[in-house]
Parts: C-alpha cells; structure tokens; sequence
C-alpha cells in the first residue's frame, strides 16, 4: 500500500507539501497540485483516516446514534443529516442503540475510537451521561436529537411532544370520543415519556373517566407488542372508541389489528398516529397523523452540531410543533 512518502517522492516534492495537497490544496502553486494529484492517482493512495485522526485529535466525521434504524423516522433523520453532513465536508458515521443503555455505551466507545469531531445521538432511556460527559470533555460537541431526559447537560432538538399529545387528545375529545385508549411505550418516573404525559394530562384536563386498562403502557418498543396491544383492547367488553398510537410503528400495528377484527376506520373504531409515513396516505380511508417536521429538526441538529465544532459553546435547546394532518381516520364515535 502507498504511503504519503511514496507519493511525495514520485511528485518531487517533500513529504509535507504532499499532505498540504489533500488537506489544504488552496494552498499550493498549481503545478505543484497537479503532480502530487497525478502521483496520487498513479498510486491510488488513501490516507489512513484513523492515524490522521490520532494526530489531530479528532476527525472529520460526525457520529449519528438513533433509537432504532428500522423505524422510518429515523430513516428519514438518517439520510437528510449524512446528506448534508457530506455536503459540508464531514462523513457520517452511524449505528443505532434499540433504546438501550449497555447497546448505546459499546457504540459511544466504537464512536470515540473513530475520533468524532461530533455526535448527533438520540440517546436510551437509561443513557450514559456519564461518558457523554466524558467525550465532550474531549472535545466531542454533542447534541441529542428526538429525546431528552431532565437532568441532560447537552444542547437537544425536540419536538413538542407533550404539547402534541394533548392536541390529539383534544382533537379526538372534540369529535366526541370520551373512551381514548393509548398504544406505545412509557417509562418509570425517573425517566418521564412525554408524549405519554402530555396524554396523561389531556386526560386530567378533559376529565375523561378512563379505565387503567386503556392507559397501560407497552413494556418496550416492539411492533408484535403494539398489535397484541391493539387486539387485546378491542377485546374488553367496553372498547375504546378511538385509539392513539404513539409512533409510526404502531400506528401501523394499531392498524392491522383492527382490520384483522373486521372493524371499519372510523365508522367503528377511529385511529390516530403519530409520524407520517407513505403508506398512512396510502390505505382507504388514510391515516390522521401527527407529523414531526423532520427536515427542520435535522437541519437544526446539524447546525447546532457544527457551531459546537467550531467553537461556539452556547447550550441550545429548541423545540418544534408537530402538525395535526386530518385525512379520515377519525370521526365521531358511534351512539
């Protein structure tokens, strides 16, 4: 494999004018650009990015950790931010933690061992602050994207969760549903889930007499949990008449639970999701969603992310609205 020596040697030029040809090319006389550009090519050199990194501390390559790479939201995050990360000159390097601690640690490890300039990272429900701490200290600039915990020390970009959650709450209140059941996932005290809080308090606010089966979370983010879920409350002597599911993933269970019973959308059952994915435009009627402004809040990370690479020390937390999308999904329930 060629070195940095062999291609400075074929250019006629020292080995330090070479590396100032890939680092920092405006810098150098054309010609001399030119035959360290050929030699490079002639040798098909690659540096050694991790070395580089070594020596410089850091590298030019921001870290993405999302909850779970199979949920479309996080696909969505995912591609918008490595576009535009490349687009500024930094690659992108991402795994996922399935919402947990000790999966989310070994990643953060994998990560610091790559020498990331930054990290973009929706962290686990019980996350390591600790070593987060630990990397920003070492020059790591971090931001946490879709969640946050109370006593986070870093810079997040959120969406309104509980805000929304009461929306939804409100908008199926108003269409005169009064038996609203919850589908997803909620966390100990100690590690509150919005979405889940701002239904509990849309609940205590329109005075709504619900059973403790229609308010009892999921365990944990599991599609086959969300369907059984789903089946189990359209079970119960009474049903709920309306059904909000807490993402995408059980919008989709809620869905094909309630077709596999034979129930009509909303004439028997209304439904409404959170994230707007192709397929809830797609089925008859489509889905009433609440939709995360998913490019604003990409870009808005990345921004916040790269300000902290270059020095700014700001701590910013910003919050967005998610849009209430009505398609037919919901109607009045049944007298």
């Amino acid at each position: 494999m060629a070195t940095i020596e062999d291609v400075a040697k074929l250019a006629g030029v020292s080995p330090t004018t070479a590396k100032r040809a890939i680092r920092q090319p405006e810098l150098l006389a054309p010609e001399t650009l030119e035959r360290v550009q050929n030699a490079v090519l002639a040798l098909q050199y690659e540096p050694d990015l991790v070395a580089g990194a070594l020596r410089r501390g850091r590298n030019k390559t921001i870290g993405l950790m999302v909850g779970d790479i199979l949920e479309p939201i996080f696909a969505q995050f995912t591609r918008i931010i490595g576009e535009e990360v490349r687009k500024r000159g930094y690659s992108l390097l991402l795994a996922d933690d399935e919402y947990d601690a000790e999966i989310e640690l070994n990643n953060l490890k994998l990560f610091y061992g790559h020498r990331i300039s930054g990290l973009i990272i929706r962290p686990a429900y019980a996350s390591n602050y600790d070593y987060l701490r630990r990397l920003e200290s070492r020059g790591v600039s971090i931001v946490e994207l879709d969640y946050t915990q109370p006593q986070s020390p870093f810079s997040y970009i959120m969406l309104r969760n509980e805000e929304a959650s009461f929306e939804a709450v409100k908008y199926l209140y108003e269409l005169g549903h009064r038996r609203i059941a919850y589908v997803g996932r909620a966390e100990p005290a100690d590690y509150p889930e919005e979405r889940f809080t701002g239904f509990l308090k849309a609940v205590e606010h329109f005075e709504l007499k619900l059973p403790e089966s229609y308010l009892t979370p999921l365990a944990k983010f599991n599609e086959q949990l969300a369907f059984e879920r789903t089946h189990y409350l359209l079970s119960l002597p009474e049903p709920p008449t309306a059904l909000f599911a807490y993402n995408g993933t059980h919008t989709l269970s809620a869905y094909r639970a309630i077709r596999e019973r034979g129930l009509r959308i909303p004439e028997d059952i209304s439904l409404l999701g959170f994230d707007n994915y192709a397929w809830m435009s797609l089925v008859s009627p489509p889905i009433d969603v609440l939709e995360q402004p998913v490019e604003d809040m990409a870009f808005a990370a990345i921004d916040v992310v790269l300000s902290k690479i270059a020095g700014n020390t700001d701590l910013v937390r910003k919050r967005f609205p998610a849009t209430l999308i009505k398609r037919g999904s919901c109607g009045a329930p049944k007298v």
